[in-house]
């Protein structure tokens, strides 16, 4: 009898739904809607000639080349991250904290004229106006890596899976 009750407690804890926290679900969610919405402003705002000659200018060269593909990259791992955040995949948050830290210093460098191309760059007439340019554009990444990293809730359902 105890054989029995203890394969139907496995059989049960084996097929148990994941309880993801709603802040860990919100934020998964915006991930994916903040990216999405990302793309299509550039594509907007580029429209299709300036998207072809934006594609065509970043194949120029292997620097280019790598910043562009590169660019691509990151936008997918922030969406997979998103996928990974639900399952309860504790690397995930990690990992997109990773990908801001990459994004903002790479905005950071080429919006001081280290980096190519403009696209990637935050206008501004000193470092402080960059700055505070570069705050405000990642404040909801940073409001988005709170809700992952600040909320019992959260870092609990990260540590029991």
């Amino acid at each position: 009898m105890s054989k029995t009750l203890g394969s139907l407690n496995k059989s049960r804890h084996s097929h148990a739904r994941l309880n993801v926290p709603a802040l860990v679900q919100v934020a998964a969610l915006a991930i994916i809607m903040i990216r999405c919405l990302d793309v299509l402003m550039i594509l907007h705002t580029l429209g299709p000639r300036g998207m072809g000659e934006f594609i065509h200018r970043s194949v120029q060269t292997w620097n280019l080349t790598l910043v562009f593909m590169s660019s691509l990259l990151l936008v997918f791992i922030e969406i997979s991250c998103a996928f990974s955040l639900v399952k309860g995949r504790n690397w995930a948050r990690w990992v997109y904290l990773l990908t801001q830290i990459i994004a903002a210093g790479y905005l950071w460098a080429a919006s001081l004229g280290y980096g190519y191309p403009e696209l990637f760059s935050i206008a501004g007439g000193s470092r402080r106006e960059i700055l505070h340019a570069l705050f405000m554009q990642k404040l909801p990444d940073l409001l988005l890596l709170c809700l992952l990293f600040i909320p019992a809730s959260s870092r609990r359902f990260f540590q029991l899976q």
